[in-house]
């Protein structure tokens, strides 16, 4: 099975090395704030410049984003996730029967740069939340994101969402969760270069059709 992240480590098990040196086509890194923050920082490098990596992460999260229940936030485990895009914006998780889960709130929203938002599972009550801040560097050839989510301190160590996990056990959970979905991220935009670049190839190659 998925192997739990080490502090500090890529959440496969392999050597370690610092988050920002994370190059692109190697699993996201891991780090870990200090334990009394409750929060965690998953960070990837993808083929893409800042403007696309953040369209693709917001208008196409559905798409890369993983499915199932340790993924998804409601049974059946197949809602659809949407982005209402804007510095009023909301995540929502829509269902079939017309209903929908409001995931959180958007708190900041610059494109190409920063998204921060509210965050919650089913199991929050009205007044909880956690906050999630992803953002977007441009760096040679490419994009580093990086996804910050913090705020678990402030649930109570016996929380439903904790699964009877607490302090950094807790957080190597949640770490794990972000580094899967960032890698089917990473994955879907060297999936999308890579189609792009064929179409080109092809386009290049494919015989001029001669006037009769």
């Amino acid at each position: 099975g998925r192997q739990t992240p080490r502090r500090g480590t890529r959440h496969n098990g392999a050597r370690p090395r610092r988050a920002g040196a994370r190059r692109r086509g190697e699993a996201p890194a891991v780090t870990d704030q200090p334990v009394t923050d409750q929060s965690v920082t998953v960070t990837i490098e993808v083929d893409a410049d800042p403007r696309l990596a953040f369209e693709i992460f917001t208008a196409q999260i559905d798409t890369w984003w993983l499915r199932g229940p340790k993924h998804r936030f409601r049974p059946p485990w197949n809602g659809r996730l949407l982005f209402l895009p804007g510095p009023a914006g909301r995540l929502l998780e829509q269902y079939a029967d017309g209903t929908s889960f409001e995931i959180g709130r958007v708190l900041r929203w610059a494109v190409g740069e920063q998204i921060v938002l509210s965050w919650r599972l089913p199991s929050f009550r009205d007044t909880e939340a956690t906050e999630v801040d992803v953002r977007f560097t441009a760096i040679d050839g490419g994009t580093r994101v990086s996804v910050q989510h913090r705020g678990w301190s402030k649930l109570r160590p016996d929380h439903p969402a904790r699964h009877g996990k607490t302090g950094s056990e807790y957080e190597y959970m949640k770490a794990g969760l972000w580094a899967d979905n960032l890698a089917a991220l990473q994955t879907f935009l060297a999936r999308r270069r890579m189609t792009l670049a064929d179409e080109l190839t092809n386009c290049r190659t494919a015989p001029a059709h001669k006037e009769k």
